[in-house]
């Protein structure tokens, strides 16, 4: 299980997590910063990334195409850095459960 964490989040969660999540990446790692959504929906798609982002774009996306990409949505607001890799690694069990799932698309936390 391996995220791609979105721009609107810090890239320095991603060393704060791998243990959890090998192979997690942060959009800036793959030179996509600034890219519009569609191409790091697709790139998600095509690698088997889980996108973790606090943007509803991808929240609507979601709804409206399904999965692949599997999203799960921060709902959050202006978090701390710390605080958003408790609720990755404390929801670990659940986002496990949830990439698993067949008909799960979209997975909430706050």
């Amino acid at each position: 299980m391996k995220l791609l964490l979105d721009e609107n989040l810090s890239d320095r969660i991603i060393s704060q997590i791998v243990d959890l999540y090998p192979d997690s990446v942060h959009v800036k790692t793959l030179g996509l910063i600034n890219t519009d959504d569609v191409i790091i929906w697709d790139y998600a798609k095509v690698n088997d990334f889980v996108i973790a982002s606090k943007d509803s774009d991808f929240h609507q996306r979601s709804l409206l195409y399904g999965h692949p990409p599997k999203f799960i949505y921060l709902r959050i607001g202006n978090s701390p850095t710390y605080k958003i890799v408790q609720i990755l690694r404390d929801n670990f069990g659940i986002i496990r459960q949830f990439v698993s799932s067949e008909v799960e698309s979209i997975l909430v936390l706050a």
